[in-house]
């Protein structure tokens, strides 16, 4: 009997890591998959003049959370929404890496507790993150920059990580030469990383981040967020992280951010200021996008709007003809100096195109009369000034 009973331990044991290597090996990938779906589509049309003209822009996207998953960007993947090869396919001179690591189950846009179920806790144990990212949100943010430095020293031909403006001009004179290389920087989706110390600035700036998103789904220390439970203003400690942020040469991102974290920070700075991903109130009449006012007021620092390609900030068609609608939109409202791209891939979102598409968008434009020089602003011109003026 007691031989039989160990055999049975033994085929359950068996039964348990069997499950549990499928599971790590099959779970993440299959959630992924779910959550940055690229819906199915025929080849959108590319005309022979939008493929010329976007040949020879300078493309730049502020927001993409691919480093979240875990994929090998240096390889074209079947899923998913951006990776180096499909940057270079893509033409992305120039690609903003951001960094999540809270985000609650269900991803209200309303209102969520702070205590929420918290899921980039399940993703970094279900994908096998060190441990050291299991509880502790600085080191997710670590541990998503040593993933972008690996690539680039994987793949020096496709990706350069930038942190000066020496180093973005560098790799625009090197694409200019015909290079492909992508400058890549990275960004924090909320301060929740910095853990309600100021010094943690300096660790992430060592890492290389350069963009600091103030909040996210949650509210936190630095004050309230757009979806949390009221519009709470920048807290003593968020005005203290915007100080050094405009000292040190921080971009600073009101994405997610309350009404009212937005309103002091403008308050208290004279420096461009960034929404990277989102879309504009009078286009699409929903709590995630800034009322119009407010993104004027945004465009008044000399900043700029990223337009996301989701459907929750676009209300309507997500296929490069309706980001290109919401584009125009968007040059009506804060000018065609305050416009660029922020696709929010990667980011849990299902778009209608990848960033291999890209050219596609370049000729919706034309197809809508904005000239030349106003696209080459929004593709990537107004967020190479914004990154000049900031970067040291």
């Amino acid at each position: 009997m007691l031989r039989i009973i160990k055999r049975l331990l033994a085929v359950v044991l068996i039964l348990i890591i069997v499950g549990a290597v499928g599971f790590f090996t099959f779970a993440p990938a299959y959630v992924e998959k779910s959550r940055n779906n690229v819906i199915a589509h025929a080849p959108y049309p590319v005309s022979d003049a939008g493929a010329a003209l976007h040949a020879n822009l300078i493309i730049g996207d502020w927001h993409a959370d691919s480093l979240l998953w875990n994929r090998d960007l240096t390889e074209r993947g079947d899923y998913g929404q951006v990776d180096l090869p499909r940057l270079t396919e893509g033409n992305v001179a120039v690609q903003m890496f951001t960094a999540v690591t809270k985000s609650p189950a269900g991803q209200n846009y309303d209102e969520n507790s702070s205590d929420a179920l918290d899921n980039i806790t399940l993703l970094a144990i279900g994908q096998l993150w060190p441990p050291r990212t299991w509880n502790s949100l600085l080191e997710r943010a670590l541990y998503q920059s040593e993933k972008l430095h690996a690539f680039a020293k994987d793949a020096p031909d496709q990706l350069y990580i930038v942190t000066t403006k020496a180093e973005l001009d560098a790799v625009i004179a090197e694409r200019a030469a015909g290079s492909q290389v992508t400058a890549g920087l990275l960004g924090i989706e909320g301060g929740h990383p910095l853990e309600g110390e100021l010094a943690n600035m300096d660790v992430l700036y060592a890492a290389g981040y350069r963009l600091i998103g103030l909040q996210h789904f949650f509210d936190n220390k630095l004050g309230g967020s757009l979806h949390g439970t009221g519009n709470h203003g920048l807290t003593v400690f968020g005005k203290q992280v915007i100080q050094k942020a405009v000292a040190d040469g921080w971009i600073i991102d009101l994405a997610h951010s309350s009404e009212q974290v937005a309103r002091d920070v403008l308050a208290m700075t004279d420096v461009p200021i960034v929404v990277s991903h989102g879309g504009l109130h009078g286009h699409c009449p929903v709590k995630r996008n800034f009322p119009d006012a407010l993104m004027r007021q945004i465009a008044g620092t000399g900043g700029v709007i990223g337009m996301g390609y989701w459907a929750d900030v676009v209300c309507g068609d997500i296929t490069p003809e309706g980001i290109a609608d919401m584009i125009v939109a968007a040059i009506a409202a804060v000018g065609e100096d305050h416009v660029s791209l922020g696709s929010d891939f990667d980011g849990s979102v299902e778009t209608a195109f990848d960033t291999s598409e890209l050219p596609a968008l370049t000729t919706a434009l034309m197809n809508r009369g904005l000239g030349d020089d106003t696209i080459a602003k929004v593709m990537g011109g107004n967020m190479l000034r914004v990154l000049r003026a900031r970067l040291n």
